[in-house]
């Protein structure tokens, strides 16, 4: 039914079976768009943010998905800045991934802001004091440098490519690819910086509060390497899963093995840079402040050390010199481990960053203050994943987005033919 759309040679599954995939998703994200009309209508009334809670489940959700989707702008700076030519064949992929969750990332903010339709006002009206005014330019600069770097693939659809001045257009914009490349890694480096430094500079708050360089606390710092060290994990995840899903090999494991071995190398030093800044957070820092360790992970029911050791050794850690290793990087099986361990890692990190932050007492009256979010939250969370399965499946289903695809499975369809 739309074989003309489907690029030349690749083999696809039926159109309906394709149609009953995305009605069942599409079901989930109409459950999510419901619940973000209660939000806008009723109020934020519909969570169960509080005072305590200001920052809660969305937040976490935003700082997640700009985190994981740094793989956009670390592999275009591998790709079109140092030349790293072998990772053509996953950038395509990785720039959809990045274009999903920073516009998941300004829908959740648009949510959030419980008035959407004044959403203009930060840029506007801005606070030029304020780290979050310089998240919000940057967050949208650099969703725009994502959309431009996005056309040239749409541009190669099997029909589209087919006018001359959208093959031109096409061709031509590959060619100063390099230049949005530049630019996505310079608004990339501040406003995933800034969403570190705002939780840094919190004095109010010692489980957040660090010193720095400058006016930057080093969490500016170990927010950007952390994106850049545990992005690819992600675009890497995501690429495996729709392998699986689709029973085809889409990427080389020479392509997968190199940004695996990146990715491995940035979560060991960044790690590192993590422990260090932990151990004078731990026994400098907060001590300074009047506050033991401990005071972080006791008389509560859930932030035990057991979030500390996990997020640092058992998804920093371990992820890290899984991937360096030849021998464990090659191995499929322990790669999926290393890079599945990665994302949970720095996802867990920004839990930690936004919520454990808000649960600390910080006064010697206060207590512990734990949140459950509401179904409202949770939908509208929820609801950026089922807009990017969608996304993804058209993608792939009508784009070249894998160069190496047809060459990869040429064997198996002839196979298949005979």
């Amino acid at each position: 039914m739309d074989d003309a759309l489907i690029p030349e040679g690749a083999k696809r599954c039926a159109f309906p079976i394709f149609m009953i995939g995305i009605i069942i998703v599409g079901a989930v994200l109409l459950w999510g768009v419901y619940a973000m009309f209660l939000c806008w209508f009723k109020g934020l009334n519909q969570t169960n943010m509080n005072d305590y809670y200001g920052f809660a489940l969305w937040i976490w959700a935003d700082l997640a998905v700009i985190a994981v989707g740094g793989g956009a702008f670390f592999t275009g700076l591998l790709k079109y800045i140092f030349k790293v030519d072998d990772l053509k064949n996953i950038i395509n992929f990785a720039v959809i991934i990045g274009f999903i969750c920073y516009s998941s990332a300004l829908l959740i903010l648009a949510i959030d802001i419980g008035q959407p339709l004044r959403g203009w006002f930060i840029f506007w009206h801005a606070n030029v004091h304020s780290m979050l005014t310089e998240v919000a330019f940057c967050l949208s600069c650099y969703f725009a440098v994502l959309t431009i770097e996005f056309i040239p693939n749409i541009l190669e659809n099997r029909q589209v490519n087919k006018v001359p001045f959208f093959h031109h257009l096409a061709h031509n914009m590959h060619g100063v690819m390099a230049v949005f490349a530049a630019t996505g890694a310079f608004l990339s480096f501040f406003h995933q910086g800034s969403l570190g430094g705002v939780a840094g500079v919190m004095f109010g708050r010692p489980f957040a509060y660090r010193e720095g360089l400058l006016i930057w606390p080093w969490t500016f710092f170990l927010f950007t390497w952390s994106a850049a060290a545990f992005g690819p994990c992600f675009t890497l995840l995501v690429t495996k899963i729709t392998e699986m899903i689709t029973g085809k090999k889409l990427v080389g494991d020479k392509t997968v093995n190199l940004l695996a071995k990146i990715s491995g190398w940035m979560i060991t030093t960044y790690i590192i840079a993590k422990i260090i800044d932990t151990i004078y957070w731990a026994f400098v820092t907060a001590p300074s402040m009047g506050f033991k360790l401990g005071h972080f992970y006791s008389n509560n029911g859930f932030y035990g050390y057991w979030i500390l050791i996990t997020e640092v050794i058992l998804c920093g850690v371990v992820p890290g010199l899984l991937l360096i290793n030849k021998s464990t990087r090659e191995n499929p099986a322990t790669r999926t481990i290393a890079i599945i361990l990665g994302v949970i890692g720095v996802c867990l990190n920004r839990w930690v960053m936004v919520l454990q932050i808000m649960a600390v007492p910080v006064l010697s009256f206060d207590t512990w203050a734990l949140y459950i979010p509401s179904w409202q939250e949770v939908a509208t969370t929820i609801l950026p994943v089922a807009y990017g399965i969608i996304l993804i499946a058209v993608a792939y289903r009508y784009l070249p987005v894998f160069p190496q695809e047809l060459e990869l499975n040429e064997s198996a369809d002839t196979a298949a033919q005979n």
